[in-house]
Formats: structure tokens, C-alpha cells, sequence
């Protein structure tokens, strides 16, 4: 019996890993912004400051989760390749340039509500108020997309 639970709690945790590291992210924009697909390298550049316009002339407002947030372990590392430290110093030096977000909802809230701006969000919190951005022509369902998980 004890063995069996061992098992149990064993699976258990390896599927619960599996589950965390499975997150799927999706890039948004305000559904005036004209950008539907974004290549790796413009993506990085907006969110690292290096981009500061769209294509329109509209000044680009990042809006991201809490670099301290699990959330944000996969953005810290694929985009901004930063620690979180060194994310939180960055987003404080680049206001109001970069937004800090307290969950996907307050993302989504400000991305719809604020033209130029661009977030990231949980794939399952996506409503109709944002559009959807393709990275490397991938949305983030397809096997490649630099924001998933797995």
C-alpha cells in the first residue's frame, strides 16, 4: 500500500509538471493595431524597447505580468531573456513604455482599451477584445510557436 501511494504521489507530480511546463501564451494587440503577424526578432524588439513604434506612428505600450509571477518564466526567458530581477529593473527604467499587469485579465482589460498597446496572456484567458498576434506566421495552437510550453 505504501509503494502504491508513492506511485500515485510519483504521477502525480510528474503530471503536474508536465502541466506547468505545457503553458501556452498567446501575444495580443488592441483590435485597431493592424499587425497580425510578427517575425521572432520584432517581437523581441518591441518588448526590449528597441521598437518603439508601429508601423502607423502609434507609440507600442507593453503590457506585461509581474516578472516575478510563474507566469512570466517562459516570457522572461524567450523574450526578454532576462532574470526577473533584472526584468523588474528594466520595466521600471522604460515607463510608461511598459506596463506591469496583475493578472490576464487586467492585460487583456488594458491591451483593449489602450491603442498600440501589446500583451501577453494565457492562451485559455483570450476573449474578443484583442486580437491575436502570429509569431513567425505560428499561432500559438501550432507546433513551433515561440510561447509555448512543451
Amino acid at each position: 500500500m505504501r509503494r502504491l501511494r508513492t506511485l500515485l504521489f510519483l504521477l502525480w507530480t510528474i503530471a503536474a509538471t508536465s502541466f506547468v511546463c505545457a503553458k501556452q501564451l498567446a501575444v495580443v494587440t488592441d483590435t485597431a493595431n493592424q499587425t497580425r503577424n510578427l517575425s521572432a526578432a520584432e517581437l523581441i524588439k518591441l518588448f526590449n524597447a528597441h521598437i518603439r513604434n508601429w508601423g502607423d506612428g502609434k507609440p507600442v505600450i507593453v503590457v506585461v505580468r509581474d516578472p516575478a509571477s510563474s507566469d512570466m518564466e517562459l516570457v522572461l526567458r524567450k523574450v526578454f531573456n532576462m532574470t526577473p530581477a533584472q526584468a523588474r529593473s528594466f520595466i521600471q527604467a522604460h515607463k510608461p513604455s511598459i506596463v506591469i499587469a496583475g493578472s490576464d485579465d487586467a492585460v487583456l482589460r488594458f491591451v483593449s482599451s489602450n491603442r498600440g498597446a501589446i500583451g501577453i496572456v494565457d492562451l485559455y484567458s483570450l476573449t474578443k477584445d484583442v486580437n491575436v498576434v502570429k509569431i513567425d506566421g505560428k499561432l500559438p495552437v501550432e507546433q513551433g510557436y515561440l510561447l509555448r510550453g512543451n
